[in-house]
């Protein structure tokens, strides 16, 4: 049963405040729930503290005695090049991915980042419900990457990759492999999990070095006109499909 449905005699037109404090850019149901729990939010001047509580379009809503009110949904896709951090601040002599972003754009939040030595597609939305979608491994959203090796893929260690292998932090297989163009050390990987660096780690766990990483696949999305270090915002019909979990 969806979650909004568990509430009886809801009033046509509303939400539960969770969802509509997601909405109005605080990154997902799971933060909002954190800050209704605390304490520090207000429906029409009365404190809530249950992420049950359903609102409409025409409470008044504030947190932390701030009067807050849900966004226009923004999605934008980047091709993401190297050298630039998932970070809103600069690391080093590098730069972050928020400097290819136009200022009026630099609100949205990222999902599914990359290291600094990765290149590829990113996302960046302020709609914290699809944010969480894209990231959490239970919503499937595949990502395809490109990987350029410092020396041959055996084929004991390809059969290894799809058959799974243990990490520090638990075991871990691609839904699928290829060998690119004969290459036997350029491989494209079809995985799911958000782990930090999980393609990086899987190879080097079996002693192969990646030379360069690019995501050239992100939950249906592929780099089709977009050169390295530009952006577009994503339609109407393609955020649709992103937000009911159709990443094919």
């Amino acid at each position: 049963m969806p979650e909004e449905d568990t509430y009886p005699a809801a009033p046509e037109g509303s939400v539960r405040i969770n969802k509509y404090l997601a909405l109005c850019g605080f990154e997902s149901r799971r933060a909002a729930d954190k800050i209704i729990e605390e304490g520090r939010v207000e429906v029409n001047g009365q404190r809530v503290d249950t992420p049950g509580v359903r609102v409409l379009p025409t409470d008044f809503v504030k947190v932390d005695g701030h009067h807050v009110t849900p966004k226009a949904v923004e999605t934008i896709l980047l091709n993401k090049p190297r050298g630039y951090v998932c970070s809103r601040e600069a690391q080093g002599a590098k730069g972050t991915v928020y400097d290819l972003l136009p200022p009026k754009c630099r609100h949205l939040n990222y999902a599914g980042r990359l290291d600094a030595d990765s290149e590829g597609l990113l996302i960046f939305t302020n709609d914290g419900d699809l944010a969480d979608k894209l990231m959490h491994p239970s919503y499937g959203a595949t990502k395809i990457y490109h990987a350029f090796l410092d020396k041959n893929l055996k084929k004991a260690d390809f059969d290894a990759i799809l058959k799974g292998i243990e990490l520090e932090d638990g075991e871990i297989h691609a839904d699928s492999l290829s060998y690119v163009d004969d290459d036997l050390a350029q491989v494209g990987i079809q995985i799911h999990s958000g782990r930090n660096r999980i393609v990086r780690r899987i190879f080097e766990h079996l002693g192969y070095g990646v030379k360069k990483l690019d995501r050239v696949y992100f939950a249906g999305l592929t780099k089709k006109a977009l050169t390295r270090g530009s952006w577009r915002f994503l339609n109407e019909t393609e955020i649709a499909k992103l937000k009911m979990g159709s990443f094919e």
